[in-house]
């Protein structure tokens, strides 16, 4: 069963950022380089994007539960998992509240950024981020856990994952070009890790 479970946060990852590179090739007025993947979520096809936010946060709290259980009763089974679980509760918010409109997406909205945040823009950015300190966290817990087992592969792939992905992140806000070619690395490398996470402790199960 943690073997089923942890399959769900092996695809996670893959799976948000195919659909949201489908659409940011095809959705009309959509422009990496100036809109976050966030922005997807707008428009008369964004339920799609929402899905995907809700869809990937589902599979990332069935993978901390997998984790959970798999680690039990060892180092990282109880904050790891939680803040795993944490960033797929988040994930699952964000793709129910949506951001403002602003930088002429989708199209017709006004060109510049917006005045004012909405309610469901100020959840939506809570919820992100909420999930993105989460896992910056869990990265921390598991490098303590590959460390005491002595991966020194793994450990400093957990922390450069760790460091390098809110520190996309603070280059991503002050930027006025490219913001959402930097997010968007930003979230494919701690989202990325949570793949790559199942993937190891998968194997683990099967070596047991």
């Amino acid at each position: 069963m943690n073997k089923l479970l942890l399959i769900g946060g092996a695809v996670s990852a893959p799976l948000f950022f195919a659909v949201a590179i489908v659409q940011a090739f095809t959705r009309t007025g959509f422009d990496i380089r100036r809109h976050a993947i966030s922005t997807l979520t707008l428009g008369d096809l964004g339920w799609i994007q929402s899905a995907d936010f809700i869809v990937t946060g589902c599979l990332a709290v069935l993978a901390a539960i997998g984790i959970r259980s798999l680690l039990q009763g060892g180092k990282g089974g109880a904050w790891g998992p939680l803040l795993i679980g944490i960033y797929g509760i988040g994930m699952i918010v964000a793709g129910l509240f949506r951001p403002d409109p602003g930088l002429s997406f989708p199209p017709g909205a006004p060109e510049g950024m917006p005045t004012s945040m909405s309610s469901s823009a100020a959840i939506h950015s809570l919820a992100f981020f909420t999930a993105f300190i989460c896992l910056v966290a869990a990265c921390f817990v598991f490098a303590r856990r590959f460390a005491a087992l002595g991966d020194r592969s793994w450990k400093t792939y957990c922390i450069a994952t760790g460091i390098i992905s809110p520190l996309l992140i603070a280059v991503g806000m002050v930027m006025n070009s490219w913001i959402g070619v930097i997010m968007g690395c930003a979230g494919l490398v701690a989202f990325g890790w949570v793949s790559a996470l199942s993937v190891r402790l998968r194997a683990e199960v099967s070596r047991a």
